[in-house]
């Protein structure tokens, strides 16, 4: 019968067909129950819209799609550079001259077991210690590459980017330790070595025996007691069943007993950044507003930006890695431990793992906005000259942004970021070591202890003999 009325309906002109029990009841327009039924409707037939368009086809294709759509992803990124003009500067560098390293008898030493797969920071702190090892063995040091990754391709992927499996240490630094002029001794770079020293002319000398928990003087007088036995030219360490320096003693005061006479020696008294670092300060001279634009073409980090406070925020990771260190009961991370420094890390007045001891942590490896803006309100008062923030982060820019807008109602003038700063490909790719350039020429730097990016821009300012500098931590 349903069926008839409505072909019925179909077939007149009339309108009207229907039982007296059909009629239509008019419903208030405000009614909440048709606003209601409406929703539910539009809802209803969206969805139906949808399935009636995924098919299994199409859902074929888009998955099909996916891998396509990454790599095109990764590729809007960019092919990062080769940085083969560094290497092949490092190729011309006069120790490399076969013939005459040849005749001046120079003897080398290789730590090939260096670390890789880490931060710039973890890599520098052990090649310094490494070509310590060397200078007092009256040895060459051998240097190498900066190694993300030991894949047999040129690039890895890297939060969606392509990167570099290994940089040329050259791309980060120069100085003693990266093969620059000293009177004696240039280190050479890993693949010079490799022709100069051939596996049947190298004396391998296992570290099995070496010290564990010494501190850092006695494990390198250890070595150099060890080294003075060994009259072959061509020295290779193997430390695959005990690393010399782990990071148990970069992360102890272990360290520190190094300093003093590590602090006389070329390798950090001559320390530089390399080329392309000090080309990306200069082309971001608008953000880092110095007095005078011949202040940056000092090179030497014997000037210093007035009026600048460089402020290092590990975020990102930290979130995690922060109530691990506290877990582990950390301590301020190797040289950030010296007697001479402004801070102590002291958590002993709370119980371990209590609410106390655990935001004492959190005070100083993450702390919050209000944290932040007390901590630099103290600092601005002991030194009314400060103007400006430079922050070294990976914080998200919105972040930033809750951090800027109540500084600048604190006082400050102006905040920039790692964020702001204008790189090229090539800079881009140490946008590390820039970041710990700046640091090191701000006027006061306020770092996080328990990193160790923190502890090598403390070392810059150290070295540099500007002590007018304050030296402070989170």
């Amino acid at each position: 019968m349903d069926l008839c009325r409505g072909i019925a309906r179909r077939l007149t002109d009339s309108p009207d067909i229907r039982s007296p029990d059909e009629e239509y009841q008019l419903l208030d327009a405000d009614s909440p129950s048709l606003r209601a039924t409406h929703i539910q409707r539009r809802r209803r037939s969206r969805f139906q819209r949808c399935l009636r368009h995924l098919t299994f086809r199409r859902i074929l294709v888009f998955l099909a799609l996916i891998p396509f759509l990454l790599l095109l992803g990764v590729l809007w990124s960019g092919i990062p550079p080769s940085f083969e003009d560094i290497r092949q500067y490092e190729r011309s560098l006069p120790q490399h001259y076969v013939t005459q390293a040849l005749e001046e008898g120079r003897q080398y030493i290789r730590f090939p077991e260096h670390i890789w797969g880490h931060g710039f920071n973890n890599v520098l702190q052990e090649a310094l210690l490494m070509n310590y090892i060397a200078e007092k063995s009256g040895r060459s040091f051998v240097f190498e590459d900066y190694v993300w990754s030991h894949l047999p391709f040129k690039y890895t992927l890297y939060d969606f980017a392509l990167r570099p499996v290994r940089l040329p240490l050259n791309a980060f630094i120069s100085g003693p330790t990266a093969g620059g002029s000293v009177s004696h001794r240039a280190s050479v770079n890993a693949e010079f070595w490799d022709t100069l020293c051939p596996p049947s002319m190298r004396r391998v000398i296992t570290s099995k025996d070496s010290p564990s928990n010494e501190d850092g003087k006695a494990i390198v007088d250890w070595w150099v007691e060890r080294l003075k036995t060994v009259q072959d030219d061509c020295v290779e360490i193997d430390s695959s069943e005990k690393i010399i320096f782990d990071r148990a003693f970069f992360d102890s005061n272990r360290v520190v007993s190094l300093w003093p006479e590590l602090s006389q020696s070329p390798i950090v008294t001559k320390y530089m950044w390399s080329p392309l670092v000090y080309s990306a300060i200069l082309r971001n001279f608008p953000l880092l507003q110095p007095k005078s634009i011949e202040a940056l073409y000092d090179f030497t980090a014997n000037t210093t930006l007035d009026g600048l406070l460089a402020l290092h925020l590990r975020r990102g990771d930290y979130r995690r890695h922060c109530p691990r260190l506290a877990g582990w009961k950390a301590q301020y991370n190797g040289l950030n431990q010296y007697s001479d420094l402004v801070d102590r890390f002291d958590s002993s007045p709370y119980t371990y793992q209590s609410e106390e001891y655990n935001n004492y942590y959190m005070e100083h490896c993450l702390p919050t906005v209000e944290q932040l803006v007390s901590r630099l309100a103290i600092i601005r008062k002991a030194n009314p000259e400060l103007r400006r923030v430079y922050v070294l982060t990976n914080a998200w820019g919105f972040w930033l942004n809750s951090l800027k807008t109540a500084l600048l109602k604190d006082g400050w003038q102006d905040l920039k970021s790692t964020l702001d700063l204008s790189l090229d490909s090539k800079q881009n790719q140490v946008a590390a070591a820039v970041d710990m350039a700046i640091a090191e020429r701000a006027q006061v730097f306020l770092g996080n202890g328990l990193n160790l990016k923190y502890h090598h821009a403390e070392n810059g300012k150290r070295t540099s003999g500007v002590f007018k500098q304050v030296l402070v931590t989170v």
